[in-house]
């Protein structure tokens, strides 16, 4: 068996594999002194002290935080979701070979993505004049940015798959839906898995918007305890590190996601063969 090559860079001689070294080592310095220089500033401006940070083991500054969280969090999945539903009912409309289908999908994608997202969550909120309420006008929102923008990311996907492989479902006398079903979007996941979780990422921090319509999410109790324990910066702090850790969680999971959808792509690809042969 040969050596594992890449199509998209050259593997790396003695020298590069030194230089590359190197750089991550200063990179590295550089990251532990700016963190030096940050807590350097926060210890100078009295931000480390135990009255900014002693609120955060009261019990009802826990619930409130996990409130918030839970808020957060019931918005990120339900809009979420959506926009993955809504991500590929438009993408499969821009693919239609019918015009009654392909155009309005195209519009309605081009003018949700070319809309600010503040601007979705509060429009819905005051031109329903209160019909949706305050949780779904913040939903639909997400969804209606957030779910454009999955749409150009299936769509996009879907292209990229080797025009062989349409070609090949053509002649095995595949109609163009049992094609995008049994041989395009299944190769197309793996590829967009990494770009599909970064962008539910991004709509969950999108969901700290909710404070245009009085959401109460995980970053408005960050700010409401900031400013009634005089300890503003240190729950900033506090809401940032469980974004992080929520991202990193989403980012393992993407991780899982995509080495067991690679794991056997063979054994996918001879079920849709199967399947195809017993039409």
């Amino acid at each position: 068996m040969s050596a594992p090559t890449s199509v998209l860079y050259d593997i790396p001689g003695p020298k590069a594999v030194r230089r590359n070294r190197v750089i991550g080592v200063v990179g590295v310095l550089v990251i532990l002194g700016f963190l030096a220089f940050f807590v350097h500033r926060m210890a100078e401006a009295g931000q480390l002290t135990a009255a900014r940070w002693s609120p955060f083991l009261y019990s009802d500054i826990q619930n409130a935080l996990l409130d918030g969280l839970l808020a957060t969090l019931r918005v990120a999945l339900v809009a979420g979701a959506l926009a993955l539903v809504f991500g590929v009912v438009f993408a499969a409309g821009q693919l239609s070979d019918h015009r009654v289908l392909r155009w309005p999908s195209v519009a309605v994608v081009q003018l949700f993505r070319g809309l600010p997202l503040l601007l979705l969550i509060l429009g819905l909120f005051l031109i329903s004049g209160g019909a949706i309420n305050i949780f779904w006008s913040l939903v639909l929102g997400l969804v209606l940015y957030n779910g454009s923008v999955l749409a150009e990311i299936f769509r996009a996907g879907v292209l990229a798959v080797p025009r062989g492989q349409w070609e090949a479902a053509s002649a095995l006398g595949l109609r163009k839906t049992a094609t995008m079903r049994l041989v395009l979007v299944p190769q197309a996941v793996r590829s967009m898995l990494p770009v599909i979780v970064a962008q539910l990422v991004v709509l969950l921090k999108d969901s700290a918007l909710g404070f245009i319509v009085g959401y109460t999410e995980l970053l408005r109790q960050g700010r409401f305890i900031g400013t009634s324990y005089f300890n503003v910066i240190p729950s900033l702090l506090v809401v940032a590190v469980i974004y992080i850790a929520i991202n990193f969680l989403l980012g393992l999971l993407a991780t899982y996601l995509e080495r067991r959808l690679s794991r056997s792509p063979r054994s996918s690809a001879d079920a849709d063969a199967v399947e195809v042969e017993q039409r």
